[in-house]
């Protein structure tokens, strides 16, 4: 056990100072603070350490709402107890913006390699709390709901969660599940006008399942296909005024609010004139497509997720120049001979498979809109497209993700 003098954060929102020649993660610790921390893992070139005492206090510090959370008052508590849901509920929410600016700063820095990358100021998001109109829960083996621990696999029990509307936190309350071996994972999803949905996972036989609640309820199998347990098996979401039928399995933005930023972001970055072929990659249901279509003549979105591109084909079906091909895109993007005039890219948190950076470079679009929730992939990403002759342009965070170290970011590369 020893005294450490936090300087910065790590991309995941660890505090991190130096003892003994390494470097020292500390979870919940913040920069500016002295802390007695005792580690916990070793490593060659760093350890990993458990916060005992906070022995000076930064001004960033506040006390979270949510009782789950790593607080001063229960530094004596395993952190296994405390729920790894949110990362940094004890950071002012103005701090986690300059935090979530210069994180994306260093990563295109530090792993995409480039000098002095123009990064705007970071969008905040219109409500740092109740945001999330979805939320994925595990199941202790009582059947009580609960999110992974801090630093563990551990499943806490939750009794409450701040990232949720009022809509799920009253749902979250009144569920109360009997029995429920068979079950995996419950996910509550939340639509336009407080159209709900539980949507239950299992890997296994599908379990037998009574619903005494005033939603809508569905089963969601290994393979991404729902079977509607009670009235429907979607729920319908609306940004910008358009709705859009988002599938239980399927992917939307977490955070409809500043979904509508994201939209704004990309139909600029895009900066359409009509007459454009645009490539939809990773398309999912059709957010973005929607916005996209009514301005260029030919848009072609590829998707990998059968149930998503259902969702899409409804969502898109007013407009007769819209392809949607279901299949990956490393799979189908080599294909295209068409000529393309932008391509928009919103891959998984993985980013984008080597091959699709590459047939982007073998048949180059005059920009390239891409749309990122993990700023080390981004980076890494974006290294491999100016050496393959892009060049970027700008890169835009916005604050998706209050309380976490998740950061949404648009940026634009243009060809050399």
């Amino acid at each position: 056990m020893f005294d450490l003098t936090i300087t910065a954060l790590s991309h995941a929102g660890e505090g991190i100072g130096r003892h003994a020649g390494r470097a020292v993660f500390v979870p919940f610790a913040l920069p500016g603070e002295t802390v007695r921390a005792e580690i916990i893992e070793e490593k060659k070139n760093f350890a990993r350490a458990r916060l005992v005492e906070i022995i000076t206090a930064s001004p960033d510090r506040v006390t979270p709402p949510c009782p789950h959370h790593f607080t001063i008052s229960n530094l004596q508590s395993p952190i296994s107890n405390s729920c790894g849901g949110c990362q940094l509920q004890h950071l002012a929410y103005p701090a986690q913006l300059v935090f979530k600016q210069q994180t994306v700063v260093e990563q295109l820095t530090r792993v995409g390699g480039f000098t002095n990358p123009l990064v705007r100021p970071i969008l905040p998001a219109p409500a740092p709390f109740n945001y999330r109109n979805q939320a994925q829960f595990h199941l202790t083996p009582e059947g009580r709901l609960g999110f992974r621990a801090a630093q563990s696999n551990a499943l806490v029990p939750i009794r409450e969660c701040h990232l949720l509307p009022p809509a799920l936190a009253d749902l979250f309350t009144r569920l109360h599940i009997e029995s429920a071996p068979e079950l995996d994972r419950l996910t509550l999803r939340l639509g336009a006008e407080e159209d709900a949905l539980i949507v239950f996972e299992s890997e296994s036989d599908a379990p037998e399942i009574e619903i005494d609640l005033p939603v809508s309820a569905a089963l969601l199998r290994p393979d991404g296909a729902s079977l509607a347990l009670a009235d429907r098996a979607y729920i319908v979401e609306v940004v910008r005024g358009r709705a859009f039928k988002v599938s239980a399995g399927s992917f939307f933005q977490v955070n409809t609010a500043v979904a509508e930023l994201l939209v704004d972001q990309v139909l600029g970055a895009l900066d359409l004139r009509g007459g454009e072929t645009v490539l939809d990659l990773y398309s999912g249901v059709g957010l973005f497509s929607a916005f996209i279509a009514p301005h260029v003549a030919r848009l072609i979105g590829i998707e990998s997720f059968e149930p998503a591109v259902d969702d899409a084909a409804e969502n898109l079906d007013e407009f007769d120049h819209v392809e949607l091909y279901c299949a990956p895109v490393e799979a189908v993007l080599p294909l295209i001979e068409a000529p393309v005039d932008a391509v928009l890219l919103d891959p998984p948190r993985a980013g984008c498979a080597p091959e699709v950076v590459e047939a982007l470079i073998a048949r180059p679009a005059p920009q390239i809109v891409y749309v990122s929730c993990d700023p080390a992939t981004l980076a890494r990403d974006a290294k491999r497209l100016a050496a393959g002759g892009y060049a970027l342009e700008w890169a835009q965070p916005l604050d998706m993700f209050p309380q976490t170290y998740h950061i949404e970011c648009v940026a634009k590369f243009a060809r050399r």
